[in-house]
């Protein structure tokens, strides 16, 4: 019985992870048959073009870094990210580097910009020493960065991922040598400081949908199209439900069984009076 009126309380909740994971699951399917899925462009898209193109024309490094991100992910989005600025990098032959302080996101990423620079057409420009792990430590991590972005002077600098503290140093190091930044992360704690001291900051669900724009794989695209639609149809369910409760008033049947547990029992009383009016 408990258990009965225990899913009886909570059916709304069931509704909406069915249709979220419907929702996604149907937009994969359509990416993989392929079906062009609408996303925007992010204005920080093009800011990337453009850090590269003055990268090439300083002769200055780039640098991407992913901050503490362990492998997951946000480790697969942000090195997706990295694979597509790589690409760029290729055809100008632009030297890059890809400091990392996680051993495994550090494995990954040799074999992704290798990967990246195979579809660019350019495997001999892949450097392995390019990609370095610097340290597992937080600080130590970040005064290996800071003193990197110091020495070759780079004019471009892409951080995306799970950064903590040590944001602030690499974007304040990154603004003191001139570079152009560009920073994406989850992390809303840092987000402040990256808006200080960046050009352009990528903020939240923004990071998602940048590799989903980038790379059009089918699970990211549809995962990311999936969870808009969810959001349109619950925000619209809200805004309907709180005119409906306007107008049919918070005591109707009808609004309590969307707004309170055990809400079924009014509801079918005053369906049956309906139908048996009719």
């Amino acid at each position: 019985m408990g258990s009965y009126q225990h899913a009886q309380d909570n059916w709304f909740a069931a509704f909406i992870i069915v249709f979220i994971a419907a929702a996604v699951l149907i937009n994969i399917w359509r990416a993989r048959a392929g079906k062009q899925l609408y996303i925007r462009r992010i204005p920080g898209l093009d800011a990337i073009d453009e850090a590269i193109g003055r990268s090439t024309e300083l002769g200055r490094p780039v640098t991407m870094i992913p901050g503490l991100t362990a492998f997951g992910v946000e480790a697969v989005q942000a090195l997706t990210i990295f694979k597509y600025i790589t690409k760029q990098i290729a055809r100008f032959a632009t030297p890059m580097r890809l400091l990392t302080a996680n051993p495994t996101v550090y494995a990954v990423a040799q074999e992704a910009i290798s990967d990246a620079y195979n579809e660019a057409g350019r495997p001999d420009l892949y450097d392995p020493d390019s990609i370095r792990f610097l340290s597992s430590e937080q600080f130590a991590f970040a005064s290996g960065v800071a003193g990197l972005l110091q020495r070759e002077r780079v004019a471009a600098n892409f951080m995306f991922g799970i950064f903590f503290a040590e944001s602030l140093i690499f974007a304040e190091t990154g603004n003191i040598v001139g570079a152009v930044q560009i920073a994406g992360t989850v992390s809303f704690t840092q987000v402040p400081f990256f808006v200080a001291a960046c050009d352009y900051t990528i903020i939240g669900d923004e990071f998602y949908a940048t590799s989903a724009y980038i790379s059009r794989e089918p699970v990211l695209l549809g995962s990311m199209v999936g969870q808009d639609l969810a959001k349109l149809a619950f925000g619209s369910l809200v805004v309907g439900g709180a005119v409906l409760s306007t107008i049919l008033g918070p005591n109707h049947p009808v609004i309590q069984l969307l707004g309170k547990p055990g809400g079924w029992e009014p509801f079918m009383q005053w369906l049956s009076q309906v139908l048996g009016r009719g």
